[in-house]
């Protein structure tokens, strides 16, 4: 399923990042998410970000009661990814499922990441950027998610849920683990977005000696 419906009517920018991409200045999602600005519009990712996959991963009914009676609305889970290092992840509420849809689309286009990637495993010495490059948790509610760097071949070992985020942020071989109700797809999917959110944030090298993208680009 496909997202990018931003660009239909023509865009105009109304941040300054915004136009900065518009202009040229910023030409890759790197540049953009290293600028210190904030990432406003969900334009500026299909602009930078091409044929980002997307892919619902929950739909459940939300009901509430109001002075008015009960109101019903459809809440959706989402990822999107261009399997290729960059993911994010959100929820979108509406009364319609399509609507809902499309709004967790746009939000997890804003919550986009870089995932540092490299072979963070001791027994594998891949130039090629496969796995993690260190292992990381990640957690929502009472689920815990924890991604460990595995060798080029394995595979990704994790539940469905795990297996779609990782497979969006171009992550294809790990072991995972997770705990605690984790048959709640909303919170399973956090953790895991989580956890690669902790990777990214974390500028320590592998305890693992793996090598990073920056490492191997400049080989």
């Amino acid at each position: 399923m496909s997202g990018n419906n931003y660009n239909d009517g023509g865009w105009e920018p109304v941040t300054r990042l915004g136009r900065m991409v518009q202009e040229g200045e910023i030409d890759t999602m790197e540049d953009a998410l290293n600028s210190g600005l904030p990432l406003k519009e969900p334009e500026i990712v299909d602009q930078l970000l091409p044929g980002l996959d997307d892919e619902v991963l929950d739909i459940n009914m939300v009901q509430r009661m109001t002075d008015s009676g009960r109101r019903v609305k459809f809440r959706c889970v989402v990822v999107v990814g261009d399997r290729n290092g960059y993911v994010g992840y959100a929820e979108g509420r509406d009364d319609q499922v399509g609507a809902a849809i499309q709004k967790a689309i746009g939000i997890a286009k804003l919550n986009i990441i870089k995932v540092p990637r490299g072979s963070g495993s001791w027994e594998d010495r891949s130039d090629r950027p496969h796995s993690l490059t260190r292992q990381t948790t990640g957690k929502a509610g009472s689920v815990e998610v924890e991604l460990v760097p595995a060798p080029e071949g394995l595979g990704l070992a994790a539940s469905d849920t795990v297996r779609a985020v990782l497979e969006l942020a171009g992550i294809e071989n790990a072991w995972t683990k997770s705990h605690g109700n984790t048959r709640t797809t909303v919170n399973l999917a956090k953790a895991t977005f989580n956890a690669l959110e902790n990777a990214s944030q974390s500028r320590h090298p592998s305890s693992r000696g793996g090598r990073d993208e920056a490492e191997v680009a400049d080989q």
